[in-house]
């Protein structure tokens, strides 16, 4: 990982498109500030499509879409994208699976929401669990703990025993029955939404984030970009970034906002 100041000039003058996660990478001990929230609709002013790319759920999605300077959201790791037109007054919503699918993963995801808090002492489903429609949230370091990254592994290594995809963030460990993951679906949102394929336009991307579940998203663009808070992270990050902010969390966002926008 190379010092987000030696981010070349000619690289940001090809950039079109602004991915972001949001947890510990837009907000600050969970809460959104707002410096970040400035920086966001400073992206979009400039011409900039931003894009949330976001374990978060489906029901928050929504109102992302609807509320904040955003083009588009992938929310649930890459569960779906949503994308609300103004003007229309329309939501655009793309599921990774069909209705049946998700119902018949849903049964599956109820039962390992009991087996696995009970296999983990001090994890619990997420408060957010409520409002998805495709994976299971546990907690291991939002509204408990923090536990210790051990905990969070063995949270994904039951969730893999059970034949679902896992991934941790810096709060929750995600998993899911199905093939997808933040860059598929974000592969999925550039051919539907934009016409593009993303193979050949990754150079005008800029990716951030600042977790194990944004891989894919650090090894796939060749412009992307970790907050501070992700070194003690970066031995369960199976591609690094390559570059890396020198302030943590939103206010490292808006480092990287600032350096876009230079």
């Amino acid at each position: 990982m190379r010092p987000l100041a030696e981010f070349p000039a000619a690289l940001r003058r090809r950039i079109r498109f602004v991915l972001t996660d949001i947890d510990d990478t837009l907000t600050t001990g969970g809460r959104l500030t707002a410096a970040a929230y400035a920086a966001l609709e400073r992206l979009s002013g400039r011409g900039l499509r931003v894009v949330a790319v976001t374990g978060r759920p489906a029901g928050w999605c929504d109102m992302i879409a609807r509320f904040w300077p955003v083009d588009a959201v992938i929310g649930e790791n890459g569960a779906f994208w949503f994308r609300y037109d103004h003007p229309s007054r329309a939501m655009t919503r793309r599921f990774w699976l069909g209705e049946a699918a998700r119902c018949e993963a849903r049964r599956r995801l109820d039962r390992l929401a009991v087996e696995i808090p009970a296999q983990v002492p001090g994890a619990r489903v997420a408060a957010d669990q409520r409002y998805r429609i495709a994976d299971l949230a546990i907690d291991f370091a939002e509204d408990v703990g923090p536990l210790p990254l051990a905990a969070a592994d063995r949270i994904a290594a039951l969730f893999r025993e059970a034949g679902a995809e896992a991934r941790i963030s810096s709060i929750h460990v995600n998993g899911w029955f199905g093939d997808w993951d933040k860059l598929a679906m974000t592969r999925r949102l550039f051919v539907e939404a934009y016409g593009a394929d993303l193979g050949r336009c990754r150079d005008e991307v800029a990716f951030i984030g600042d977790s194990p579940n944004d891989a894919p998203m650090f090894g796939f663009f060749p412009n992307s970009v970790a907050v501070a808070n992700i070194r003690p992270f970066l031995d369960r990050v199976e591609a690094k970034p390559a570059f890396v902010t020198e302030a943590e969390a939103g206010a490292g966002f808006v480092e990287f906002a600032e350096m876009l926008l230079s």
